[in-house]
């Protein structure tokens, strides 16, 4: 028997459907997997609520986990039957307890990784590696502004970003967040709920502003995450979890000084397998040094992924969020049944 998160409309939490699934023999290229940890992240909001179109109706959500491969198909040679792997990325369907995946989009882990790292870690420290590694370049003196800097790929961006000897602007909600975010070496935690996040960067810049701002949080943010820009200064807009951006005029980036936008995603980026395989090895060496730990604040039985979701949607989840197959439920945890 294989179980498995199913969303038959797109919707709320309660799209969600505890279910079980069938599962075939690998294909030419495939690989068997029995998941062991299961990553939660954004992405999987906006798939569920329809933001992001689903490939077809039913369909099981998820794009990041860890486990065992148990059966390879013909033609593959990327991994073998016993391998610990994980991946990040599509195709969708990560929330179920096993499941085949293209053997070459699977990446080895290393005995310094365990499974629970790796789940927590593979979608948003692949994020943070391209964002910090390759759309914009960190280097040493670098003052940075990082939103959201107390979720799972802020709370990894804050420390590989002071890791490469940048100063860290983080913006958070609470008073609780900015002393956790303190604690993963932001220099500067910001909240944004209690302070005007855009005078505080100047101040902190002596009013240059900082060569690139991350922003995922979208609508709420956008617009004056511009004006934390200095000229010619870089806006990566990699997410939304307040709702899309209102179109804009281009001629505002010039009137702000010439200011650059990219809206990039990770797939785009480890497209290629080399890419892929040469950005989780970067990920890896810098977690099994220390420099970045991944860090687990909250974890769920896979069946009760509506609660889990419906915390990190209200903000009330630090780091890392996992779904953990086979573990215990939590009383008063439900998911729909399309039936």
């Amino acid at each position: 028997m294989n179980m498995a998160i199913r969303v038959h409309e797109t919707g709320g939490a309660d799209k969600l459907c505890w279910e079980e699934v069938g599962i075939e023999q690998p294909g030419v290229g495939d690989a068997l997997i029995r998941h062991t940890a299961i990553g939660l992240n954004f992405i999987d909001i906006y798939f569920r609520e329809g933001a992001y179109p689903p490939p077809q109706l039913p369909f099981i959500l998820g794009m990041e986990a860890a486990g065992v491969v148990e059966a390879v198909g013909r033609g593959v040679t990327e991994v073998s039957v016993g391998d610990r792997v994980a991946y990040a990325g599509g195709p969708i369907g990560a929330y179920c307890e096993q499941r085949l995946y293209p053997a070459e989009r699977l990446v080895k882990l290393p005995d310094t990784i365990d499974d629970v790292t790796a789940a927590a870690m593979m979608l948003k420290g692949l994020t943070a590696q391209y964002l910090l590694r390759r759309t914009y370049s960190v280097k040493p003196g670098d003052v940075i502004l990082f939103h959201a800097a107390a979720g799972g790929v802020g709370s990894i961006a804050c420390q590989w970003a002071t890791h490469l000897g940048a100063t860290v602007i983080g913006t958070v909600s609470s008073k609780e967040k900015a002393d956790y975010i303190a604690g993963l070496g932001c220099d500067h935690p910001i909240i944004y709920t209690q302070e005007d996040f855009v005078g505080r960067v100047k101040e902190i810049t002596a009013g240059t502003g900082v060569p690139v701002v991350y922003d995922s949080v979208g609508k709420d943010t956008f617009m004056k995450s511009l004006d934390c820009l200095r000229k010619l200064g870089l806006m990566v807009s990699f997410g939304q979890s307040s709702g899309p951006i209102t179109p804009i005029e281009p001629a505002i980036l010039s009137k702000k000084g010439s200011l650059y936008l990219t809206r990039p995603t990770l797939f785009d980026y480890i497209d290629k397998r080399s890419d892929l395989v040469a950005s989780a090895s970067e990920l890896f060496d810098v977690v099994a040094s220390g420099a970045v730990k991944i860090d687990v604040q909250q974890t769920y039985a896979l069946q009760d992924v509506a609660r889990a979701q419906e915390e990190l949607t209200a903000r009330r989840t630090t780091g890392a969020t996992l779904l953990i197959p086979g573990l215990a439920r939590r009383e008063g945890d439900l998911v729909g049944n399309p039936n």
